[in-house]
């Protein structure tokens, strides 16, 4: 892992609202997953940013509980709705046209399965170093 995409995952774990985003291609293929920071302007973003490339998007949180779901360019479910209406204040404009995704802050899930093996395995050497 590069010390880009470590800092990425430490800025995802920041917001502390983190979860997981399973892309469908349009085109079809395998589902991509990523970590990804469950901010309403993240969401935004993302869901944004992939109108064109996705038929289908799904948000978990890290329980893998559903935060929304898409099908094409539109939200299909967002149980919280008062999450709803503040990622629709950043998507909407995107959605129109009006805007462009911003910065998005996320990371394959392969990257961040070994951030969070690295985390582990320096734990576990701290403890036996303790010994």
């Amino acid at each position: 892992m590069n010390q880009k995409e470590k800092q990425m995952v430490e800025r995802i774990m920041d917001t502390e609202a983190i979860g997981y985003a399973y892309l469908y291609p349009a085109a079809g293929g395998q589902r991509k997953e990523y970590l990804i920071s469950t901010t309403p302007e993240n969401l935004a973003n993302f869901v944004g940013s992939h109108f064109m490339d996705a038929r289908q998007m799904i948000v978990t949180d890290m329980l893998d509980r559903l935060i929304l779901d898409t099908t094409g360019r539109f939200l299909n479910r967002c149980p919280n709705q008062n999450l709803c209406r503040e990622i629709l204040k950043f998507l909407a404009p995107i959605q129109m046209g009006e805007a462009k995704p911003g910065e998005i802050l996320a990371v394959d899930r392969d990257t961040a399965d070994e951030y969070f093996m690295e985390e582990d395995q320096a734990v576990t050497m701290a403890e036996l170093s303790m010994q």
